[in-house]
């Protein structure tokens, strides 16, 4: 059960850090409307394929902004 909390955190922070990259463009921005704002939440997992192939290259990084 921890290994599963561990993901879910994971996948928490990795959303939030790609939801911060796109908002921190200047165009994503302004075309975010009130009821867009409402709903943002870094609990989002419909990009999360469960099952099948999941494709894993720890040697190379995600694009985010440190």
């Amino acid at each position: 059960m921890l290994s599963l909390h561990l993901l879910q955190i994971s996948l928490v922070y990795i959303n939030t850090l790609l939801i911060q990259n796109v908002l921190s463009e200047p165009t994503w921005r302004q075309r975010m409307t009130e009821e867009d704002w409402r709903g943002l939440t870094p609990l989002i997992y419909h990009h999360v394929n469960p099952y099948g192939r999941i494709e894993l290259n720890m040697d190379q990084r995600l694009a985010l902004a440190a």
